[in-house]
């Protein structure tokens, strides 16, 4: 049971330099890892292997069971745990990232106007949310709109200006009257 639980410990050791050096762990060997490339074989798969393995069969032979069961729990335990880290590496590692947000992104969306538009070709600034990147725009409006109103933004002028239309919102006199 001591063998099985070393094991664990070491596995779990490895799993945190993994985590606290990354890649330059694998360096550190001098490539003698090179031969393995690939996500299966990386430090932490290696190190959650080995720890989920030791002490799986540390519990297993703790239960008092054969050796042949310990060893299978231990890996059993171990291809699971090994698996899964493979899968969140993987996961970390071929994600989406955010790419640069510009002013395309706007199009669609809602904004609400810091500067009144005049209406015409004369331009006012709005504030727009996009991806929780917060963006100011010069804006330009058919008609014109005030400060603090809502704006859907409805095209792009250049890297710097949006087309805007205000945002029709029910007017409490509105739903009065036609009720």
């Amino acid at each position: 049971m001591t063998v099985f639980l070393v094991l664990g410990f070491v596995g779990l050791g490895l799993v945190v330099l993994s985590l606290l050096v990354g890649d330059h762990l694998e360096a550190a060997f001098g490539g003698a890892l090179n031969a393995l490339e690939g996500d299966v074989f990386s430090t932490a798969v290696l190190g959650g292997f080995i720890s989920a393995f030791g002490f799986g069969a540390a519990a297993a032979d703790g239960a008092g069971l054969p050796d042949v069961p310990v060893l299978a729990i231990g890996g059993i335990s171990g291809v699971v745990v090994g698996w899964f880290a493979w899968w969140l590496t993987r996961l970390i590692k071929d994600g989406p990232s955010d790419g640069t947000v510009s002013i395309g992104d706007t199009v669609g969306l809602v904004g609400r106007v810091l500067t009144t538009i005049p209406g015409g070709e004369s331009y006012g600034v709005i504030r727009v949310s996009v991806g929780g990147h917060v963006m100011q725009c010069n804006a330009s409006s058919l008609l014109p709109i005030e400060t603090g109103a809502e704006v859907s933004i409805t095209g792009v002028l250049s890297p710097t200006a949006v087309t805007v239309a205000p945002v029709w919102s029910p007017s409490p006199d509105n739903q009065s009257s036609e009720s």
